[in-house]
C-alpha cells in the first residue's frame, strides 16, 4: 500500500508567502475531475473582488462618471461598446471576436449570500462552500464543485495524483479530483527526475500528467538543473519568472491538455483583484490575465471548446465610488463573466438596479439583483441534467434556482 501511494502522490514543499495571502496571484492551485459526457466546465475563482462595475462599466448610467471620475470612466478611455449601455473594459479588447460570435457575456449585480463583512478570506469561503450566511462556510468541509461531482453518476478523478501547497475548498470533499499547482517546487535532484521518468516511461496513466507538472514548472523557473528546492532569494527569483512567464496562460494551457484528455472539469483561481489604490493599473493587469486565459483555452481546447462554459466569478464587488487613492474599498454586488462556446453569449444578464444612492446597498455598493450561485446551477442543469431538488438543497444549500436565464447556447 506505501509503495502504491507513493507513486500515485507526490508531496511537494511550498513557500509562505506574505500578507493578503487570499488575493495573492500566486495562490492558484489547478484541479481537475473527469464527469460523464462531452461537456467540458472551467471555474476560474477572481482572487481579491474584481470590481465589476470597472470590467462591464454601465456607461448608459450617467452616476457612473460622477462616482468614478479619477477611474478614466468615460466612452473616450478605451472601453468598447458591447450593447448600448454597458462597455468591456480596454484590457479586455481582444476578447471582442468573442463576444460578437456569442462566446462571451457577462452577469452583472450578482453576488454570494455573503454580506456586510467583507473579508477576502471569508468571502471566499463563501463562495467555494456554496452555501448561505447561515452556515458557517470556514467550517464546511467540501465544496460546491465537489457535491456536484458527488451526484452526477460515473464522476471519477482524471488521475490519482496530486501535486501542490494548498487545496481548493471548492473541490474539497468526497468525490476524488487531481491537482496540480504552478507555485510548487519538486524537490529533487536531476538523478531522482530521470528515475522518475523510467519509473513512468511506459505508464499510460501518470507519465504524461507528471512529465507536465515537471516542464510547466522548469518554464516557469520553480525548477533548476541542480536542484529543485526553494528558500530566499529562489523563491523571489521564481515569483518574477512565474509573472514574467505569464502564469494566466500556463494554467489555462495545462488545464486545456487535461479537458483535452480524459478530465470535464477544471478549476484554478487567478489573483490581482484587490484594488484599494492604483486601479486602473492593477486591474489592467489583471484583466489582462482573464484575457490570455479564456484565449489559450479557446486555442487550445480546439473542437471542444464548442462544448466549453468558462465561468470567472469573484468573492464580492466593490464600492460604487471612488476612494482617495484612486481605487475602491471592498464592496457587494459585482459581475461575473463567461465564456465558450457552450455559452449563449452577446449579451449581459441580469436586472440593472441603477446607481442612485437609494439604490445602492447601505448606500455604498451596487445592489445584488441575482444570487451568483444561481447562474451557476442553471449551468449544471443544462450541461448535467442536474435536478432542481439537487441544486438547491444538496450543492447549493438554501439556494432559490428562480427562472431560467437561457445561458447555453
Amino acid at each position: 500500500m506505501a509503495g502504491s501511494i507513493s507513486r500515485r502522490r507526490f508531496l511537494v514543499r511550498g513557500a509562505a508567502l506574505g500578507c493578503s495571502a487570499a488575493a495573492s496571484p500566486l495562490m492558484t492551485p489547478m484541479t481537475f475531475a473527469q464527469a460523464p459526457g462531452e461537456n467540458r466546465l472551467v471555474v476560474i475563482i477572481l482572487r481579491g473582488a474584481m470590481d465589476g462595475l470597472d470590467v462591464v462599466r454601465p456607461l448608459g448610467d450617467p452616476l457612473l462618471r460622477q462616482y468614478r471620475a479619477g477611474l478614466g470612466m468615460a466612452r473616450d478611455h478605451g472601453a468598447t461598446d458591447l450593447d448600448g449601455f454597458f462597455a468591456l473594459h480596454p484590457a479586455l479588447s481582444a476578447l471582442m471576436p468573442l463576444w460578437q460570435q456569442g462566446d462571451l457575456a457577462a452577469a452583472h449585480a450578482v453576488s454570494t449570500p455573503y454580506r456586510d463583512k467583507r473579508s477576502h478570506f471569508d468571502g471566499q469561503d463563501l463562495l467555494e462552500a456554496g452555501t448561505g450566511m447561515d452556515v458557517d462556510a470556514a467550517q464546511s468541509r467540501d465544496g460546491w464543485l465537489n457535491r456536484m461531482l458527488q451526484i452526477l453518476p460515473n464522476a471519477g478523478s482524471e488521475t490519482a495524483f496530486a501535486i501542490g501547497r494548498s487545496d481548493m475548498k471548492l473541490v474539497a470533499g468526497r468525490a476524488p479530483v487531481s491537482s496540480w499547482s504552478p507555485d510548487a517546487r519538486l524537490d529533487m535532484s536531476p538523478q531522482a527526475r530521470l528515475l522518475l521518468e523510467q519509473i513512468y516511461h511506459d505508464d499510460p496513466l501518470f507519465h504524461g500528467t507528471s512529465m507536465d507538472a515537471i516542464a510547466i514548472a522548469e518554464s516557469l523557473g520553480l525548477a533548476s538543473d541542480d536542484s529543485f528546492g526553494m528558500s530566499g532569494k529562489g523563491m523571489r527569483e521564481a515569483v518574477k519568472s512565474a509573472q514574467a512567464a505569464g502564469d494566466a496562460s500556463v494554467l489555462a494551457s495545462f488545464a486545456a491538455r487535461r479537458l483535452n484528455e480524459a478530465s470535464r472539469i477544471a478549476a484554478f483561481s487567478l489573483g490581482g483583484w484587490d484594488t484599494h489604490r492604483a486601479q486602473t493599473r492593477g486591474i489592467g493587469r489583471a484583466l489582462s490575465g482573464l484575457q490570455d486565459a479564456i484565449l489559450t483555452l479557446k486555442q487550445e481546447l480546439g473542437a471542444h471548446w464548442d462544448k466549453t462554459a468558462v465561468v470567472a466569478v469573484t468573492e464580492f464587488g466593490r464600492t460604487a465610488r471612488e476612494n482617495g487613492t484612486r481605487g475602491t474599498d471592498h464592496g457587494t454586488g459585482g459581475a461575473m463573466i463567461l465564456a465558450g462556446g457552450a455559452i449563449r453569449g452577446g449579451r449581459v444578464y441580469g436586472d440593472w438596479p441603477g446607481l442612485e444612492e437609494a439604490a445602492l446597498y447601505a448606500r455604498r455598493d451596487l445592489m445584488p439583483t441575482a444570487d451568483v450561485r444561481s447562474y451557476i446551477a442553471w449551468l449544471m442543469r443544462g450541461m448535467y441534467a442536474i435536478d432542481t431538488a439537487s441544486l438547491e438543497t444538496v450543492i447549493f444549500p438554501g439556494l432559490r434556482l428562480g427562472r431560467d436565464p437561457g445561458l447555453l447556447a
